[in-house]
């Protein structure tokens, strides 16, 4: 705003500025996909011959919540003569501007002289140069169609599978609302299959030989054996010696025999601080630290941005700053000096060191979440500063040298096998003094040894060990999960596709998807671990494969992509939709739900306090 002409008076749901102009906002999308009883009442009933429900002509209503500030916005359209978008620029960035003016309806002179601005960055320069190149909004038109086609697609596929298993569902004795979706399906399957990774898995034992090594003066150190290819079929497929007796020999081979050094590396490293968060590796450092789930994170950082004005926009998919915020590192050292507990830290910052988070090239539609040079001394609450000063620590680390240390590694040929020992030594630790455990972990030095020396092998040692099960997801690294989800697929298709796009859901709707799950009763908390409920493995183990798996959405984010990039059109997206979901729905009606069969969908507190309170209480599903 003040890049805008002044004097500022505020009303309501909108700004007048010097200039006569008014400035109002969507929160979100303020208008979303009516309800299928909106195009016909009978679709109020669930009912299997409804299916599928496909609009010809499409509806969008303002949301309850926001309906109040949807008017403002519709009022000052009807009355203006010209426009301009400044929506976020990214696809849903631009739909969202474009519904509701479509919705409310313009003259064909104020759509046909329609301008978009872009801005990426609230930096007052850098407003200020975007609000002087104006752009026709009609060049955006493809990121539009684009948006507005996953939209529909995500409507009608959760709409009419979700109908489709609720209505088997009640077949088979489950009367709970089966919700199924893009995300939140290929989510539960993953965890599904992780519970059944675990309770499927059977260890076995594998053996690592040991060389105790002799180097006098100096103390002793071990060297583990790396089995040479004439060892390959007595090892696993990850190369571990599954065969006792060949361990065995092993040590009897380098009992009391000579060690000869045939090889010394050692390579100096530096490594740059990790970049400023974005709102998912804010989610999974605040989980892994503090236990906070990914609800939890997002509200509490809403109301750091909102209320305490202490952070900027948290719902970020961006790791990098515009390099016009480097010159406010000074106020924004100050401001977290004052505001946390981290005074030390700011006092050992350099605001003058230049990290390789400052990257125009680099930023998107938002920067990275970052505090701002606000000195808001109210009391915050205990999760709140834990939140900020997690924020506020990854900030600071721009500003600290970089972490030095040296990898060692020395390999020894004691009876023809080879025997090789790791070390890592910090030279200079930077950026990690800024880690709570930076002071804690013990690091070893090399041996001080040359090629070609002597040593002495005392005697081998034979380790019994066992393979481990996977982990049960948390919500650190089901988070992480969602945002590198290529790893789960094997399609090397998908996987790049995936891999190029912000993989499971996004920054905005990650923490929901999972809540979703919960509320629905398909995953559970049990400690700090997440597992499937019984309702959750029995819907997955009724749907076919292709629900469950993430590769649709990479084919549809593969789509929607060319279509920002006008490689493609919107019929294009949507026909073979249509068909696949004929498809889906067809393998529905011929195949009833079993795994859900005897199971009963928990009632929340809430709904049981309702029943109570309330003499005539009919249940709906919905």
């Amino acid at each position: 705003m003040s890049a805008l002409p002044k004097p500022h008076i505020k009303q309501d749901g909108f700004v007048k500025v010097g200039n006569g102009d008014a400035v109002t906002w969507c929160i979100g999308h303020i208008l979303e996909q009516a309800e299928p009883d909106a195009y016909d009442p009978a679709f109020k009933k669930w009912q299997l011959e409804h299916l599928p429900i496909s609009p010809n002509q499409w509806k969008l209503i303002p949301k309850h919540k926001t309906k109040k500030q949807f008017n403002v916005v519709k009022k000052l359209i009807k009355q203006a003569k010209a426009i301009v978008h400044c929506g976020d620029p990214d696809r849903e960035g631009q739909l969202l501007v474009d519904e509701v003016i479509n919705h409310v309806g313009v003259s064909s002179s104020v759509k046909t002289n329609l301008q978009r601005c872009l801005i990426s960055d609230l930096n007052h320069a850098a407003v200020a140069k975007s609000l002087s190149n104006l752009q026709p909004n009609s060049h955006f038109a493809a990121l539009s169609i684009s948006a507005l086609a996953r939209s529909r697609a995500d409507w009608l596929y959760g709409i009419n599978m979700t109908r489709a298993y609720t209505v088997q569902g009640r077949k088979v004795g489950y009367e709970g609302v089966v919700s199924i979706g893009r995300v939140q399906t290929p989510l539960l399957g993953l965890v599904v299959k992780r519970d059944l990774e675990v309770e499927d898995f059977k260890p076995t034992t594998y053996f690592e030989v040991l060389a105790h090594i002799q180097h006098e003066p100096h103390p002793p150190f071990t060297a583990k054996w790396q089995p040479s290819e004439a060892c390959l079929p007595y090892c696993d497929s990850e190369g571990r010696v599954i065969n006792r007796a060949l361990a065995e020999n092993v040590i009897g081979r380098i009992f009391n025999q000579q060690a000869v050094v045939k090889n010394v590396e050692r390579k100096p490293k530096k490594q740059a601080p990790p970049l400023p968060y974005n709102l998912s590796s804010l989610q999974i450092d605040a989980s892994k630290r503090y236990g906070l789930n990914a609800k939890v994170v997002l509200d509490t950082c809403q109301a750091l941005y909102e209320n305490h004005k202490l952070i900027t926009y948290p719902r970020s998919d961006n790791r990098y700053l515009p390099e016009a915020h480097f010159h406010q590192a000074s106020d924004i050292i100050q401001a977290i000096k004052a505001t946390s507990q981290l005074k030390g830290e700011c006092e050992g910052a350099d605001s003058g060191i230049r990290s390789k988070a400052w990257s125009d090239d680099k930023v998107g539609a938002h920067h990275a979440i970052i505090p701002t040079a606000a000195k808001n001394r109210a009391m915050l609450s205990s999760v709140e500063s834990q939140v900020y000063e997690l924020i506020a620590r990854q900030y600071l680390m721009q500003f600290y040298p970089r972490w030095e240390y040296v990898d060692g590694k020395i390999e020894l040929d004691i009876a023809g096998g080879v025997f090789v020992t790791k070390a890592r030594h910090t030279t200079a630790i930077g950026w990690k003094q800024l880690l709570p455990s930076s002071g804690s972990k013990n690091e070893d030095n090399l041996p001080d040894v040359k090629k070609g020396q002597l040593l002495f092998c005392e005697r081998g040692e034979v380790l019994d060990k066992q393979t481990k099960p996977p982990a049960a997801f948390t919500d650190a690294t089901l988070l992480a999960a969602m945002t590198g989800i290529s790893r789960f697929v094997s399609n090397p298709e998908v996987k790049k596709i995936l891999k190029d796009t912000d993989g499971l859901g996004t920054e905005a709707t990650r923490a929901n998807i999972i809540e979703l799950l919960f509320k629905r009763h398909f995953i559970e908390r049990k400690g700090k671990h997440i597992h499937a409920t019984p309702i959750g493995r029995g819907l997955i183990t009724s749907l076919p494969e292709a629900m469950t798996l993430p590769d649709m959405t990479a084919q549809w984010e593969s789509m929607l992509n060319k279509i920002s990039l006008k490689e493609q059109n919107y019929t294009d997206f949507m026909s073979p939709l249509d068909k696949s979901l004929l498809d889906l729905l067809d393998y529905a009606r011929c195949n009833l739900p079993i795994g859900l069969k005897g199971l009963k969908q928990k009632k929340s507190a809430k709904f049981i306090k309702r029943r109570k309170n309330s003499k005539n209480v009919s249940a709906r599903s919905h």
